[in-house]
């Protein structure tokens, strides 16, 4: 168990600090991802006061700016795999303002989908109202059983998400749902073999829609950026009771 900190060591709260703490909390070096989990940009020191947030957008950091904030903290960072690797355009105006404000940047991809309490599969289920856990200890996807119909389902999704879903099936008997939020549209294969009825997943793709009309499982887009504003938010909540600092999440507008 994680000793409470006193006091003055609240007050002396730094970025490594938080990395360190956020890199053991979420297992980050476990997860082969697509980007590097953790700290990604490094512009300050002591922290007083957490943004939280989706995306690392331009918006959000001027959201940072404003709130006076010395660490922004999101699901989607920089450096993916595969992009161009200068520091310019978007990319480098996006950092440019960060160091020039003196905000760092921590992310976490994989590992903030995955954490069992904090995560964005473990906030999405239980927006829905439903008392799931991973399909398996690897597993991103979560299930859970459920004793309602699929137009039922449908409706607390458009609660959960506050956007209105896309719906590929008839409304049918639900008893195993399976979700994984963002784009895990291509995971429809292992909820199906998971034994799921309906698959709730952020994006679709064309191929999606023939996959779940011929293996006879409903399925759901809820948005990806609607699924995954639970991770970061929740995670900054956190830290806010474990360092004694200041959190704000900002909710950028996205329809996707």
């Amino acid at each position: 168990m994680v000793a409470v900190m006193t006091t003055e060591e609240m007050l002396m709260t730094t970025v490594s600090e938080i990395t360190r703490y956020c890199d053991e909390l979420l297992d980050a070096h476990s997860f082969d991802d697509y980007c590097p989990n953790g700290l990604q940009v490094e512009a300050s020191d002591e922290v007083t006061k957490i943004v939280s947030g989706v995306t690392a957008s331009a918006e959000l950091i001027d959201a940072a700016i404003e709130q006076k904030a010395q660490l922004l903290l999101v699901h989607h960072g920089y450096f993916w795999r595969g992009e161009p690797q200068p520091l310019t355009g978007m990319k480098g105006q996006r950092i440019a303002k960060l160091i020039k404000n003196g905000i760092s940047l921590l992310a976490y991809h994989l590992p903030l989908d995955a954490h069992t309490s904090l995560g964005n599969n473990a906030g999405l289920g239980e927006a829905l109202g439903f008392q799931g856990s991973p399909v398996d200890a690897k597993s991103l996807i979560w299930l859970a059983e459920g004793n309602l119909e699929l137009d039922q389902l449908t409706t607390r999704v458009q609660q959960a998400t506050e956007r209105e879903p896309l719906v590929i099936g008839e409304n049918r008997p639900i008893k195993q749902i399976a979700w994984c939020t963002g784009a895990a549209q291509g995971q429809i294969h292992k909820a199906q073999a998971a034994g799921a009825d309906v698959y709730i997943s952020g994006e679709i793709s064309e191929s999606t829609v023939h996959a779940a009309r011929e293996m006879g499982i409903a399925y759901i887009a809820a948005g990806h950026h609607a699924t995954e504003r639970f991770g970061a938010r929740s995670l900054g909540e956190h830290l806010a009771g474990r360092f004694g600092v200041e959190h704000r999440f900002v909710d950028i507008a996205n329809p996707v």
